[in-house]
């Protein structure tokens, strides 16, 4: 992004936990982390708490958790090579579940947005909990850029669409 200028990993991690994390209350329900930021990568974790666990008998975490954060992270690498702050959105992502998280550790995002266009981002990551080559899950997404926001009412009253 072009605004502001974030010279050191540690400003703009700052910059994207505030971003990503801190300001989008799913995001900071779970208590996903921003761990770091370069042009076209991001990196997030995700820690283990008992009331994200899927099954109580084995003590996995579910699969909506990791989905967010994966879907995150890869928003986030999109937001990393945009010229200027501008609305996009997940067009479409696709989650390959590989093996169950450990319980009680974090598990680990990592993400790229490997090609921009004018109107589609394209990214993938991978899940893991410490081990890139042992994912626990892996993402392919697309993102529509310059998405409008939601239509204001008086929008929708002058397009007769609401009353």
């Amino acid at each position: 992004m072009a605004n502001p200028p974030l010279t050191t990993p540690d400003e703009r991690v700052a910059f994207f936990q505030q971003l990503f994390s801190d300001s989008i209350p799913h995001n900071k329900a779970l208590g996903i982390k921003v761990l770091a930021v370069a042009r076209g990568l991001a990196s997030m974790r995700l820690d283990w708490r008992r009331e994200l666990v899927g099954n109580p008998e084995t003590g996995v975490l579910s699969g909506g958790p990791i989905t967010a954060m994966l879907d995150s992270c890869c928003g986030m690498a999109v937001a990393t090579l945009l010229k200027e702050p501008k609305p996009f959105a997940t067009l479409d992502l696709r989650i390959d579940y590989a093996k169950p998280a450990d319980p009680k550790r974090p598990v680990i995002a990592e993400a790229e947005c490997y090609r921009i266009t004018r109107s589609v981002a394209f990214t993938r990551a991978f899940a893991h909990q410490g081990d890139p080559k042992d994912p626990v899950a892996a993402a392919a997404g697309t993102f529509m850029l310059g998405t409008k926001g939601e239509a204001t009412k008086a929008q929708m009253v002058s397009r007769g669409l609401r009353q």
